[in-house]
């Protein structure tokens, strides 16, 4: 219910953002568990003050509050039908740090990989490292008590938290530390302390005895057992039902040694793998943890694991456990320890072979990090399933003690068969918390039954075998009903006697640990009864998503909120929040957006709406998603679908139609030099070109030139005998930098190839149809893409390699093409597509390009093109590269450019453009060196560099040019003059 009043006074007295219509209400609905509630209102606090001024107007207005940090709790714990205070924009400061003692007080919104890469200078971090410390804040670790890979050695966050201040129910200030804190109101610690010395014998009693035990309210802390009782580990787990923080210390640790080793044991059964964990645990390694085969094959489906899995997986195991050492003293000790366990196990592969099991070594720091990324993406990696059934979580956060977990894990396999369903394994073996989501469509009423029956059945094992039915997620409302059967009705009614005590009148994120609803109330879920989709004619092929929910469907619903789209650091995702820090413009607000308005819950003809277009206008399609999101959210071919719907109903813009029309102009506007030279000397031309055309003023346009690529350039080119190639010259290089496709001519010329037109004679030059695609004219596109097919699978089926130079149109014929003309002819173009830097790399490799280099010392910066990340070539640049002799090239660790075809134009879109560059890129271009090369294979990032720092940056093909002559000695620059 929309609580008018409410906004109203938020937007007089709030400095943050109040957002109460339906879009952002939408993207607040869902966390990353299958559950769904709108909330009333968002509200995004500045400051403290801001938290204080929300919570008297909630209060007054009688709206119940929930906190929120990165919303990737999988139980449901941080949606509700209230107001959602989003913590993560602004309060996400370190306020005071002490390195000396060790200790830091934060702000709740500081996300773990950020805090962690502020203290790494001076030799500390926070060391609860949970899988989502990309976007997962310390507020939200703390609500949830969040424990990590490594608590064998660490311990949960409650272990980490000294100190927390906030404020009650009332609006009064906290502030709970050890000894009773600093600042408790007398009334609330008198009743608490009451309730731990009458409870103390019952917790003793009915807490298990497990690490991994973070159900229900921690009201041992309320016992002193010789100890000071802090009521901030009261707090810790509590899911946000008892008061809100602003601030919280925590406790650092030094540095783990970065001589790390690493043992990877492989198992023949699953069973096996299971009991060896409790011997490998006396080893003192800092984590042990689990993949099962189907993990496995599942990764194996996804680019970005591959390689990583080639490296360390030996033969086909039915599981793997990870093994982790941090003494740089004794790790090889331990790794010789190791094999000798698993040799007494009967596990060796000198004695019998992979499949037999036996340790796999790993001492390389890169390869030991891409394996904790794999395992850390466990859940999502088990999410990728196109199916219309996916892996669920309500039973996952099971922790039994060692010595039960392989026959624990045995009668939960056997229950999940008894439902006609199959988990996949991974995670924590060493705490006995192993993670496993039995496979259930829950659109489907008996599946909703089957996870009822499953979690009815699995708690009752747990409490068996004295175990934690939530050993790491918490309860949110999937676990918080059942803490009857395994905390006893006596603890849960002090559990409600707690939450009595803070927050009578249910104000903080109500129904979580007390008072629950059912776990499989269809209400609350997100497919609740009658949930239905809009039937849209599509204009690409989504086929590859089966099922009962296939299609346009099943690709948004592909996003399951896990939330790795908001890292603000390495790979590319999601570059447009990472300057906005908005939840509208990252991946999972545009697929909540998307799918909630395709299920008719945001209103009519919503996909068509203003507030759709705002939500997808900063997706720059760099398709980082598709390669980072673990789960292959395909964002912006899925907003190349929705401009489609949205220009075949609307009509398209003008500035659309100037985007997309470009290379069928290219010709007359190479003529038209003067009418650009204007624009650019008069400021009043280009800003009323802007207020025309939506072109930013700012923005210099391209120079489309006279002397542009022709493809009778190719055919006049000597033969070789190297082999055949074709020489794929896109718009973008052969109407605005011709010099390209000519120094790629050169370098495959001197190499020996034979380098064919892709289309000989006076025939209008080919097209990917990119710009088509970016402005949605899908009919357009797939005109151009039959146009071109049709003219290249002459050359295919000779069996010649396509090469392309500008990123974003060849790997249009690997990707887009096979959704604008699906079938086995556009499937082997794709094979056959190459970027100029892909070819090189392969043809070096395998002894076949041999080229006369010219000698002498350079150094290179290279920044990728987005699309070259997303297609996994980046490593191809770097061999090719490496291929020159005397060039001392890197690579910058950025995100997009910022320019992005045409989004870095718009008038509406400049300053964000801008923002992107200069997060990353532009400053790294600055302080390189004048006689650096800069290196950028994109058209795109060229120009942006351009605008930015005033240095001209090369494509590969020229950089290759330089440093080789022809047989004559000739040497070219890359320059080319403009008539």
């Amino acid at each position: 219910m929309l609580r008018e009043g409410l906004r109203r006074r938020l937007a007089d007295e709030f400095e943050g953002e109040v957002l109460f219509d339906a879009f952002s209400r939408g993207r607040y609905a869902t966390d990353a568990s299958h559950y769904q509630i709108m909330p009333a209102g968002v509200a995004v606090p500045k400051s403290a003050a801001d938290v204080a001024r929300a919570l008297a107007a909630a209060r007054e207005d009688g709206v119940p509050v929930t906190m929120r940090g990165g919303g990737t709790s999988q139980c449901g714990q941080t949606i509700n039908t209230g107001l959602i205070l989003d913590g993560s924009r602004h309060l996400n400061r370190i306020l005071d740090l002490d390195v000396a003692g060790r200790r830091a007080l934060v702000q709740p919104g500081i996300v773990l990989d950020e805090l962690n890469r502020q203290l790494r200078p001076h030799g500390l971090w926070f060391p609860v490292d949970v899988s989502t410390a990309s976007r997962a804040t310390i507020g939200g670790m703390v609500g949830n008590n969040s424990c990590g890979a490594r608590s064998l050695r660490y311990g949960t966050t409650r272990d980490n938290v000294i100190s927390i201040q906030g404020l009650l129910a009332d609006g009064s200030e906290f502030d709970f530390g050890p000894g009773s804190g600093n600042s408790v109101p007398e009334p609330l610690l008198h009743r608490l302390l009451g309730i731990g010395e009458r409870e103390a014998r019952e917790i003793a009693r009915r807490f298990p005895q497990v690490q991994r035990r973070v159900g229900g309210y921690n009201i041992d802390a309320l016992v002193p057992n010789g100890q000071p009782v802090n009521l901030a580990h009261l707090l810790v787990g509590s899911e946000g039902t008892l008061a809100v923080s602003t601030a919280i210390e925590i406790k650092l640790s030094p540095l783990p040694a970065q001589q790390k080793a690493q043992g990877v044991c492989h198992f023949p059964t699953f069973r096996a793998a299971m009991e060896a964990a409790q011997h490998l645990v006396k080893l003192d390694p800092t984590q042990v943890e689990l993949v099962d085969r189907t993990m496995l094959n599942l990764a194996r489906e996804i680019p970005v694991f591959v390689p990583t899995l080639d490296a360390f997986v030996k033969g086909d195991p039915a599981a793997l456990l990870f093994v982790e050492f941090d003494d740089p003293d004794t790790n090889a000790e331990r790794i010789a320890e190791l094999h000798d366990t698993m040799s007494d196990l009967g596990y060796g592969f000198g004695r019998g072979g992979a499949q037999e099991g036996g340790v796999v070594e790993v001492w390389d720091a890169k390869l030991m990090a891409d394996i904790g990324e794999l395992r850390k993406s466990g859940l999502n990696i088990m999410m990728s399933m196109k199916e219309a059934g996916k892996p669920v979580s309500f039973v996952e956060d099971a922790a039994v003690p060692l010595e039960h977990l392989a026959d624990y894990t045995d009668r939960l396999t056997d229950v999940f068969r008894k439902h006609g369903t199959e988990g996949t394994w991974y995670a924590h073996a060493s705490e006995g918390c192993l993670h496993v989501r039995p496979v259930l469509n829950l659109r489907l009423e008996k599946d909703v039954k089957a996870m009822r029956a499953i979690a009815e059945e699995a708690f009752d094992m747990v409490r068996d075998y004295k175990g934690s039915h939530s050993g790491e997620h918490g309860d949110g409302i999937v676990r918080s009903e059942f803490h009857v059967k395994m905390f006893g009705p006596r603890l849960v009614r002090a559990f409600e006697e707690v939450k009595d005590a803070f927050d009578p009148e249910r104000r903080f994120n109500p129904n979580k640990i007390v008072e629950p609803p059912r776990m499989d109330d269809r209400s609350l879920l997100r497919y609740p009864e009658g949930y239905r989709f809009d039937d849209l004619q599509t204009g690409l092929d989504w086929s590859a998503w089966s099922g009962a929910s296939g299609g346009f469907q099943g690709a948004i619903e592909m996003c399951n909120n896990n939330g790795a789209c908001r890292k603000l650091s390495g790979g590319v995702m999601c570059p447009s929040y990472r300057v906005t820090r908005n939840e509208r413009d990252v991946t999972r607000g545009r697929a909540n957006a998307l799918r909630l308005a395709l299920s008719g819950r945001l209103g009519r003809d919503a996909l068509f709406s203003d507030e759709m277009a705002e939500t997808l206008k900063l997706c720059v399609g760099c398709k980082a998603c598709q390669r980072e999101c673990p789960t292959g959210v395909d964002m912006a071919k899925m907003k190349t679908e929705v401009l489609h719907q949205r220009g075949k109903k609307l009509g398209f813009s003008l500035k659309d139609r100037l985007i997309a029309e470009m290379p069928r102009y290219a010709r007359l506007a190479a003529r038209a030099g003067p009418l650009f030279a204007l624009r650019e000397r008069v400021p009043a031309v280009a800003k009323l070109a802007e207020r025309i055309t939506g072109i930013s003023a700012r923005r210099t346009l391209p120079r489309f030139r006279r002397d542009a690529f022709r493809e009778a350039e190719i055919t006049a080119a000597p033969a070789g005998s190297a082999g055949e190639v074709v020489l794929f010259a896109d718009s973008f290089n052969r109407w605005m930098e011709p010099e390209i496709p000519r120094a790629a001519l050169r370098v495959l010329t001197r190499a020996g190839y034979t380098v064919h037109s892709a289309m000989p004679g006076g025939e209008r030059p080919l097209c990917c149809g990119r710009t088509y695609l970016a402005a949605g004219m899908l009919g357009r596109a797939r005109a151009e893409a039959r146009r071109t097919l049709e003219a290249l699978l002459p050359h295919v089926e000779a069996g010649r390699p396509v090469i392309g130079l500008e990123p974003s149109c060849l790997l249009t014929l690997r990707d887009e093409f096979k959704a604008l003309l699906p079938g086995e002819e556009a499937e082997r173009l794709a094979r056959h597509a190459l970027l100029f830097e892909e070819f090189v790399a392969r043809e070096t490799a395998a002894g076949r390009m041999q080229l006369p280099f010219s000698s002498g010392a350079a150094t290179a910066h290279v920044h990728g093109h987005c699309h070259q990340k997303a297609a996994g070539a980046m490593g191809d640049m770097e061999r090719a590269l490496a291929a020159i002799p005397g060039l001392d090239a890197s690579v910058i660790q950025s995100s997009c450019c910022g320019m992005a075809g045409a989004f870095g134009y718009g008038a509406d879109t400049i300053d964000v453009s801008l923002a992107m560059g200069e997060a990353e890129l532009l400053p790294a271009v600055r302080r390189a060196a004048p006689d650096a090369l800069i290196i950028a294979n994109g058209t795109s990032c060229r120009h942006q560099i351009a605008d930015g720092t005033r240095r001209r940056a090369l494509h590969i093909a020229e950089v290759f040019d330089r440093m080789t002559s022809d047989a004559k000695g000739d040497r070219h620059d890359g320059q080319s003059a403009d008539p």
